[in-house]
């Protein structure tokens, strides 16, 4: 099976004023839409087109350059759209408890995440991620890469992650990486960053 472009659950303007809908239109519809594109043409013909998203990128070594850039983006930009919602919400009480033991509480716990993201040079993603031990960790990755992948620095199974390429942004902050870093914190779909810390640690 192909892999596919997957739908939004919300409407492309639902996160404004903190993301602009042009720039939800684009980002969703041309620059996800071709990662999938050349993730297909990538695999095709070939015993990858068997495996799983997830299986791909923690395996990714293995990989050409294309399957790792363009299967990275897909899976970046897939859970992108679900941890963000227009629609106020909070952590679960058991996220909510891990951030205070293994991050020092949410202020230090944003306060590390904003700098992963403002100092990520270029393109790239900040990540919040459930360790090996089961421990929440914050890192950054270049480019599509992911904590998933086997060539990240800091592994993990990622519950949150903010795009930082140029693309998600500059329509309507232009330079101003850390503004769009600092609305982001509006547009968090917490019920499912909380689900999907339930389901890493079980």
């Amino acid at each position: 099976m192909a892999f596919e472009l997957p739908k939004l659950a919300y409407e492309y303007n639902a996160l404004e004023p903190h993301v602009d809908a042009r720039t939800m239109e684009i980002h969703h519809s041309k620059h996800h839409n071709a990662y999938v594109t050349n993730l297909n043409n990538a695999i095709a013909g070939t015993d990858t087109e068997k495996l799983s998203l997830e299986e791909i990128c923690k395996n990714i070594s293995k990989h050409p350059v294309a399957v790792r850039n363009n299967g990275g983006g897909h899976y970046n930009h897939s859970m992108f759209w679900n941890i963000l919602s227009g629609t106020p919400s909070s952590p679960s009480a058991e996220l909510a408890a891990a951030i205070e033991s293994d991050l020092g509480g949410m202020d230090k716990f944003k306060e590390e995440f904003n700098k992963a993201a403002t100092t990520r040079f270029g393109s790239g993603w900040a990540w919040l991620s459930v360790n090996a031990d089961k421990k929440l960790v914050v890192s950054s990755t270049p480019n599509q890469d992911n904590p998933l992948m086997d060539v990240a620095d800091v592994k993990g199974t990622p519950i949150l992650g903010l795009d930082v390429w140029e693309h998600a942004y500059y329509l309507h902050y232009q330079n101003r990486r850390p503004d769009y870093i600092g609305a982001f914190w509006n547009v968090i779909n917490w019920t499912e960053v909380s689900r999907m810390y339930a389901e890493a640690v079980k």
